[in-house]
């Protein structure tokens, strides 16, 4: 299986949240509070919220 679905330990920068090298729990965690992860959102300015993410995704496309 793809990496996704196993543990990774250089997914994320943030060191120091509980959830990190636990791909699963940290998905869950994002879900619930309705942001993306690092992994998924790299290049976020700081702001993780699915807003952002779609203004960035409705610029790329429209230009």
């Amino acid at each position: 299986m793809s990496g996704f679905y196993k543990n990774e330990l250089q997914c994320c920068p943030k060191k120091t949240c509980k959830n990190n090298g636990n791909c699963k729990n940290c998905i869950l965690k994002h879900k619930a509070t309705d942001s993306l992860p690092y992994c998924l959102f790299p290049d976020n300015d700081g702001d993780k919220s699915l807003k952002h993410f779609y203004e960035i995704l409705k610029g790329k496309f429209e230009n």
